[in-house]
């Protein structure tokens, strides 16, 4: 039996699991890109090849579209950081005070439009800022230089995202519209996997897992239909379909979970839907989804028959509104699932010439202006000290200290945990840096030529490259190959100088311990006050659901209220017990705003009494005013009771639209009285 390795790596290698081909793949086209552009680099005689080869595994991704994708931001982030460089030390370099306060305020502009937008325009975002100093301060004191730096640190990112992406793209390439569906097919049988349990007894804890999971993929699946639309025109009409698609699969997702909480087991009227949709969704679950034709067939019969009112009488009495809510779940269930099925046949057709449907919206997302302004204040203050202390001493070691500073504290900042991830690549460079100080200190200055190179350089990389494939590992792996390849600083002639290597490793390591303590003291996050602020922005929403005169459309709503349900997934967890009531409330939050949707609805088509149009107006006003805009401020005037003694009122015309009202009314009664914390809390 082989020993286990020891130390500190060891632990860190094994967590690692077994590679796949997929991630062989991705790690051998890696290193072979990196190769390419260090010989580029090489043969072009530029200053720091290391960049070249740096740019490779920052850009370096499984999905070809994403290489695209993350290319193209680093290279219009760099590209408006060198400008900016040039621009502020040629307007403020003769003043070194003013120059460090403009530079440092760019810097923090730049932070604060990186945490309103997402990755990769984040990612470029926070690269136009921190590339600023990159150029900047190697140039401060020596102008002539300031040029001749940005454009040599823009034509070594320029090689580095070329090789990336032409490797990414010939070499077994995976492109995210092939991802796109294999993705979509995963979803389509976690969600059968989960509605088939919305009757039934399941484990709790793994069902809940598995209703983040598909959120998240959800997510994800917006994610790739940006990079698919970089990989070529063809991919961008495949990945139409998945914008309408993601609402369908967020209204069956929610539609599930309704079902799950009130699945009235006993409902005679209820039960031959449910147990067509559950033998359904069992088969659903394993079904490889080769032709999806028999089951949207099946899902229309059954939403079909949802639709239909039951008759007066059965084992429910004269609870008929009950019966309808639930049908009607039942039927969006079923209509939505299907939508998602047909999205799943229109993504793996050949693209259509036909002028495409666009009256669908994209996906609203959610921008956290508060959290923005602190990423951003946080980010020139930490930068301005130690930049500032920098100018004071003309200590040339803090020179590196302050470009750390100025990366980590505007790159990880719109991250859920910018500690974590900052100690992550703090512990990536940690590993990284007794490899480098072998092979660049001792190896390659007697073993010159690029041979010797790749001899000791490439089983480094290629381990690294591997874990840079996996989720559990990327953020550690990807600084050490990034922070191996910067101290090691490969040139064609390597030379021992153990004390040049020694300061600016140590720069590096305090920059970005720095880093890490002005994320502990300066303005901090607060979990339980981000998840306050998303939870605020869903009652506003349901609040102009209840009082806009223009009421938006459903797949709006949906794509706007699953978007900050998202951001709100990894905070939730951090917050307490709280955090996680507030969470559960969210997703109910999404069925109720459907609801007021559908009452909204009723209104302009006088389908209902005068009494009842009067009573759903007053209900709409008293929802938003004592349950939202001013939750736990006094008793409220509107009760779960109230809402339910309205929806008796209001169907006792025993009319089909009458029924469909009092059973919206029940369904947000029942989300009130199971999530307190979300509706009613101060």
């Amino acid at each position: 039996m082989s020993a286990r390795p020891a130390g500190v790596i060891g632990d860190w290698l094994g967590r690692v699991p077994r590679p796949t081909r997929s991630d062989w793949i991705f790690a051998l086209r890696t290193v072979s890109a990196g190769l390419i552009a260090l010989l580029i680099a090489y043969a072009l005689n530029i200053g720091e090849p290391q960049w070249a080869m740096m740019t490779v595994f920052i850009v370096a991704q499984p999905v070809a579209g994403m290489v695209l994708a993350k290319g193209f931001y680093r290279l219009a982030g760099t590209l408006a950081g060198a400008a900016a460089a040039i621009a502020l030390t040629w307007l403020f370099g003769a003043n070194p005070w003013l120059f460090v306060a403009v530079l440092s305020l760019w810097i923090g502009v730049c932070t604060f439009v990186s945490s309103l937008l997402r990755n990769p325009e984040a990612y470029g975002a926070a690269l136009a800022g921190y590339t600023a100093t990159i150029i900047a301060l190697p140039a401060f004191g020596e102008t002539h230089l300031l040029t001749e730096l940005a454009t040599a640190r823009c034509a070594e990112i320029v090689i580095g995202i070329v090789c990336a992406a032409v490797t990414s793209r010939l070499i077994l390439p995976q492109l995210a519209g092939d991802a796109m569906g294999a993705r979509l097919k995963r979803c389509v049988n976690d969600l059968a996997t989960y509605g088939a349990n919305a009757f039934g007894a399941g484990d709790e804890a793994k069902l809940e897992a598995l209703y983040r999971k598909l959120v998240a993929d959800a997510g994800a699946l917006g994610e790739m239909r940006a990079y698919a639309r970089l990989e070529a025109p063809s991919q961008a009409t495949r990945a139409h379909p998945v914008r309408r698609t993601i609402g369908h699969l967020l209204s069956a997702l929610s539609a599930a979970r309704m079902l799950r909480a009130h699945s009235a087991p006993g409902n005679v009227a209820l039960m031959p839907v449910r147990e067509r949709l559950r033998a359904l969704l069992v088969e659903l679950a394993v079904s490889p989804l080769d032709d999806t034709r028999p089951w949207i067939e099946r899902l229309t019969a059954i939403a079909d028959e949802a639709r239909k009112v039951p008759a007066a009488g059965g084992a429910e009495g004269a609870d008929r509104i009950g019966t309808v809510s639930r049908l009607t779940i039942a039927g969006e269930f079923a209509e939505a699932l299907r939508e998602v099925l047909l999205g799943l046949d229109a993504l793996r057709r050949p693209p259509s010439r036909r002028a495409r449907d666009r009256r669908q919206p994209a996906l609203v997302i959610h921008r956290d202006h508060h959290g923005a302004w602190r990423n951003a204040v946080r980010a020139t203050i930490a930068t301005m000290l130690v930049a500032a202390f920098w100018i004071a001493t003309r200590w040339s070691e803090l020179e590196g200290v302050v470009i750390i500073i100025a990366v980590v504290s505007s790159l990880f900042a719109p991250r859920p945990d910018p500690v974590q991830v900052a100690w992550g690549f703090f512990k990536g460079t940690l590993y990284a840096l007794p490899f480098a100080f072998v092979v660049g200190q001792l190896v390659l200055p007697a073993l010159p030529g690029f041979g010797w190179f790749m001899v000791f350089v490439v089983p480094i990389l290629i381990p690294a490259a591997l874990a840079m494939a996996n989720p559990r590992t990327v953020g550690v792996a990807t600084a050490f190959a990034i922070n191996f390849l910067a101290f090691l600083s490969p040139h064609q002639t390597m030379a021992y100088n153990p004390v040049v290597f020694g300061a600016g490793s140590l720069s590096i390591l305090i920059g970005e311990l720095l880093a890490i303590g002005v994320y502990l003291v300066v303005l901090p996050v607060d979990p339980a006050a981000a998840v306050g602020r998303i939870v605020q922005a869903m009652r506003e929403d349901l609040v102009r659901l209840c009082l806009h005169e223009r009421v938006p459309r459903r797949s709006a709503f949906e794509s706007l209220a699953y978007d900050r349900i998202n951001q709100l997934l990894p905070l939730a967890a951090r917050a307490g017990r709280k955090g996680e009531a507030l969470f559960g409330g969210s997703i109910a939050a999404v069925a109720v705003g459907l609801e007021l949707l559908r009452l909204r609805a009723l209104l302009p088509a006088h389908s209902l009494t005068r009494e009842a149009e009067g009573a759903i107006g007053d209900f709409l006003k008293l929802f938003a005013r004592e349950l939202l805009v001013r939750p736990g401020a006094g008793k409220p005037s509107v009760t779960a009771d109230d809402m339910r003694t309205r929806a008796d009122a209001i169907a006792t015309d025993g009319q089909a639209t009458s029924l469909h009202a009092g059973a919206s009314l029940r369904v947000i009664a029942a989300a009130i009285e199971d999530h307190p914390a979300f509706f009613r809390a101060k």
